[in-house]
């Protein structure tokens, strides 16, 4: 069974940033895609960003250029940079593995000033 834990998430000032991190316990981590996804309160939960097994990346365009996702095998962690924040960026982030359909318990992203 993996089990997703993420950590990172604050109170930061628009412009600013914050890095996002994801470590995983269980399975076979380089094996599959990493996501994270974000849900604003009120709102459905939407997608961020995605690695793939071999390093191949996507984002939602309301991220991108702003955001970037890694992941370290070596270590079962995956990342989420996140610069120039916006007070729009305000979310729960959560990571996800596919192929084993785990989600993380979720970090709280704050942007206010």
């Amino acid at each position: 069974q993996v089990q997703l834990v993420e950590s990172g998430g604050g109170l930061v000032q628009p412009g600013g940033s914050l890095r996002l991190s994801c470590a995983a316990s269980g399975g076979i981590f380089s094996r599959y895609g990493l996501g994270w996804y974000r849900q604003a309160q009120g709102k459905q939960r939407e997608l961020v960003a995605t690695i793939s097994s071999g390093g191949s990346t996507n984002y939602a365009d309301s991220v991108k250029g702003r955001f970037t996702i890694s992941r370290d095998n070596a270590k079962k962690m995956v990342y989420l940079q996140m610069n120039s924040l916006k007070p729009e960026d305000t979310a729960v982030y959560f990571c996800y593995q596919w192929g084993t359909d785990s989600w993380g318990q979720g970090t709280q992203v704050t942007v206010s000033s």
